[in-house]
């Protein structure tokens, strides 16, 4: 049952038998009613004036008597200003939810047999992950799971920046101050390791630079004659050269960083389909670029370097290739672009995850793509996302002033601890569960916190705020559904079976009763919205609301108590299923809940 449908329908019906005015049931608009006001749906009707010869209050109240009269689903209306605020049948309300409880799987979309690769993660393998990762990292797994609810073939990857000048300065530190120090003579996980070196190389290299100035060099001369990054260029020669001895080096140090990447990725909950490598596909595109310039998409400039204009566009100039024939990240871009949609047939969309900061990168591409003939490119996406700052300030990987991600995590499942023990919500359980409890709500709060808002916003991250019991967080949703999951043990235990439960034609709802249907029977329109705009703060903003009405429903209405055996039927089978909307709604946010709390 399409309930927007048949309005749509009667409103249509509305417009010909009153005004004499013909109109597609799909161009008429409705929106949710105003929480202040009586109803359900609200068709706008100051657009029809001229077609009724009325003001916006007559027209509301004569195309109101008319749908009360003839459109079943329709028993009240009411009008302000211009806006025709539409009241249902309770009946309506008992239809729609014994149908949506009889639907499997709820809240997802048919199969569309068409794929889409959503790319996240994507880190250096200098350092550990940190802070501005989890955004990046937990906002595109999520819009993964929300396309494959879409009914889309999800593929999600990463690409490793594993080559280049930043990885030779942690390999020269590690050869200077090391002594051969590994991640089992340090207890370190790797990537930490690793990480340190990074640190320690800048420390030296701004000594060396203070020294050189003070020998009377310029800032600028010492900052490119500083021995140890000559050492780091020369590290970059060797390794392009495949030198025996450092390409050993340089896959020692990686493969310690990418146990500490597997770990942590461990932890978040994430995984990849596939794994690309920089140190694999930075010499693509060299070939669509001789291509280009064959075809006269890319021009050569006089010291032998090669651009796109994109004057045309909006945009400038950008060079594709070095004077020196290497590869610039543009001609990677354009080449890992170009094989996976020849790796992965179907494929329709690639979505990338990368900061705002790559904003111009994106456009860019997508037009060189574009230029270069492919159809495919017009549905390529920047899924583009603001900085996290914390109180103390922006975050500096060389300084070592990140926030990590590990500690960041470990300290928010203690937090989670501390706080759960406070309140009192693991009597009862043994130590292994109270565990695995912390760890579900600590690492749900971090998501919650991080994906309940609009990904272009830059945000501030509050660890204390995101832990909170109540108010628009993650532990309020899972405890919401901890306190449904008691709700049905108890109705099992009288009896009433969870997969049997109906409403009963019979009972009259009341106003939390209809509400609560509503925005149950929303869900799928959440995740097409959520699909379509690549937001998984859509799917944050529905749960939270759902849980808040549930919670106003469980206030006002008993659900075990002295009426009738069939009211407390409807009333447990209303919770059950607004536990599984939680449970999927938050899934997709790549959020567990508890049943216990």
């Amino acid at each position: 049952m399409n309930i927007v449908s048949q309005l749509q329908q009667g409103i249509a019906e509305g417009l010909k038998s009153l005004y004499n005015h013909q109109v597609n049931d799909s161009e008429l608009g409705l929106q949710p009613t105003r929480k202040e006001f009586e109803g359900t749906y609200t068709f706008v009707t100051f657009p029809y004036g001229k077609i009724s010869k009325k003001n916006p209050m007559e027209t509301g109240e004569e195309l109101g008597a008319f749908l009360k009269e003839s459109c079943q689903v329709v028993s009240g209306y009411n009008v302000v200003k211009g806006f025709l605020n539409i009241e249902l049948s309770s009946s309506v309300w008992t239809d729609l939810f014994n149908q949506i409880a009889q639907t499997p799987d709820y809240g997802t979309h048919d199969r569309k047999g068409k794929k889409v690769m959503v790319e996240y993660a994507s880190p250096n393998t200098n350092k550990p992950l940190h802070l501005g990762h989890l955004r990046n990292i937990f906002l595109g797994y999520s819009v993964s799971k929300i396309y494959d609810a879409f009914g889309y073939d999800v593929v999600k990857v990463q690409i490793i920046n594993d080559r280049g000048i930043h990885i030779c300065k942690s390999m020269v530190a590690w050869q200077k101050f090391g002594n051969g120090e590994t991640p089992a003579s340090s207890g370190l996980k790797g990537d930490k390791l690793v990480g340190k070196y990074y640190v320690a190389f800048d420390k030296a290299y701004k000594t060396e630079i203070k020294e050189l100035v003070a020998s009377g060099k310029t800032q600028e001369e010492a900052e490119k004659q500083a021995p140890i990054l000559l050492e780091a260029q020369q590290e970059l020669i060797k390794w392009e050269a495949k030198e025996p001895e450092t390409y050993a080096l340089w896959e020692k140090m990686n493969g310690w960083v990418y146990k500490g990447f597997d770990a942590t990725y461990e932890q978040m909950g994430v995984t990849f389909d596939k794994l690309y490598y920089e140190s694999n596909t930075y010499l693509l595109g060299k070939e669509q670029v001789a291509e280009g310039l064959k075809n006269g998409h890319f021009f050569k400039k006089d010291d032998g370097s090669v651009w796109v204009d994109l004057t045309d566009e909006g945009l400038d100039q950008k060079i594709v290739q070095r004077s020196d024939g290497t590869a610039v990240y543009m001609t990677q871009d354009i080449g890992t672009a170009i094989q996976r949609f020849k790796e992965y047939p179907g494929l329709i969309k690639q979505v990338y995850t990368v900061g705002n900061e790559q904003d111009y990168h994106f456009k860019v591409l997508f037009l060189i793509l574009k230029k270069l003939g492919y159809k495919w490119a017009e549905e390529c996406y920047h899924l583009s996302y603001g900085m996290v700052d914390l109180p103390s300030g922006k975050m500096k990987s060389r300084e070592g002033t990140v926030v990590d991600a590990d500690d960041l995590m470990n300290e928010m499942v203690s937090t989670a601890a501390h706080h759960t023990k406070e309140l009192g919500k693991i009597d009862g359980f043994t130590k292994e569960q109270a565990e695995e409890l912390y760890d579900t709500i600590g690492l749900g709060a971090l998501k919650y916190f991080l994906l309940k808002v609009d990904p272009k916003k830059r945000m501030l991250f509050d660890p204390q705020e995101s832990i909170e019991f109540h108010g628009n967080t993650g532990p309020f949703i899972q405890y919401t559904h901890a306190r449904i999951s008691a709700i049905l043990r108890r109705a099992d235990e009288l009896g009433l079976k969870k997969d049997d439960l109906t409403i009963s034609p019979d009972i009259e709802l009341s106003k939390a009763e209809c509400e609560l249907i509503y925005l149950i029977s929303e869900l799928p329109n959440q995740v097409k919205l959520a699909a379509e705009d690549y937001l998984p703060s859509v799917i944050a903003q529905y749960v939270y609301d759902l849980a808040k009405e549930y919670n106003k429903f469980y206030a006002e209405l008993a659900i075990f108590g002295e009426q009738a055996q069939e009211v407390t039927v409807s009333r447990v089978a209303l919770s059950a299923q607004v536990a599984i909307n939680i449970k999927f709604g938050m899934s997709l946010l790549g959020i567990h809940v508890p049943d216990r709390m």
